[in-house]
């Protein structure tokens, strides 16, 4: 009995072997359910609005101030994963598949998820406050929150971002996001301001780590600030 004990791995090196064996798995999840939710937004019916012709299930889906307002804040995660065109879902697909081959292996799958959906509630906070009327959605928050996390760990440990190809890739998408109508400019700051708040902790260098607690106190923090924003706009 001893013997086959010994044997068996605990449950602790099960999951280490399955982290291992699966370094990317979250960041599959995320692309797997975006390009899931798509496909059923498109395969909805179309509603005349007094803002035009709209997909029925991007109103059931999409982040607003009247939404919000009556309540539904499920909408602050599922307007994430919302997309209103197939080069919209495939431009943060791309990215996410880019970021998350860099940082799922690096922070974990559990931190890298709290860092995504701490980005991915600024990027709603941020919509909320520059545009509260507008119907808004998309990965674009939590994605350019990535972005900005791996800039600040590179400014992090003495490397100019900008020497790397992941800071040309933010401010590239930056001027994007000012130049180019319909872009959701909150969405996008909001998300990269707290990617790098919470990369600035969680992919601090070695030498000035943060304490284990604090890794996962970062990004809920920085959720809650979302959420106290949100109801604190008039």
């Amino acid at each position: 009995m001893d013997c086959v004990k010994r044997a068996r791995p605990s449950r602790q090196e099960r999951a280490r072997y399955w982290n291992a064996a699966q370094p990317i798995l979250a960041t599959k999840v995320l692309i797997a359910i975006n390009v899931v939710v798509y496909l059923w937004v498109v395969a909805g019916r179309d509603v005349v609005t007094g803002a035009g012709i709209i997909n029925s299930r991007e109103f059931d889906l999409g982040i607003s101030k009247i939404f919000i307002d009556n309540g539904e804040w499920y909408r602050v995660i599922t307007s994430g994963f919302l997309h209103f065109s197939i080069f919209h879902i495939a431009m943060n697909m791309l990215l996410l598949w880019q970021l998350g081959q860099m940082l799922e292996p690096m922070l974990d799958r559990t931190r890298f998820l709290l860092l995504y959906f701490s980005a991915m509630c600024g990027g709603a906070a941020g919509a909320l406050l520059l545009q509260p009327d507008g119907l808004t959605g998309g990965a674009s928050g939590a994605v350019f929150g990535l972005m900005a996390a791996v800039a600040v760990a590179y400014q992090r440990r003495g490397v100019n971002p900008m020497d790397t190809g992941i800071g040309a890739l933010l401010f590239i998408n930056l001027i994007i996001t000012f130049v180019i109508p319909g872009i959701s400019v909150g969405g996008h700051l909001g998300g990269a301001l707290t990617g790098a708040a919470v990369g600035y902790v969680m992919l601090a260098p070695r030498h000035s780590q943060t304490s284990p607690v604090m890794q996962y106190v970062a990004p809920l923090g920085a959720m809650v600030l979302s959420v106290m924003l949100i109801l604190a706009l008039p």
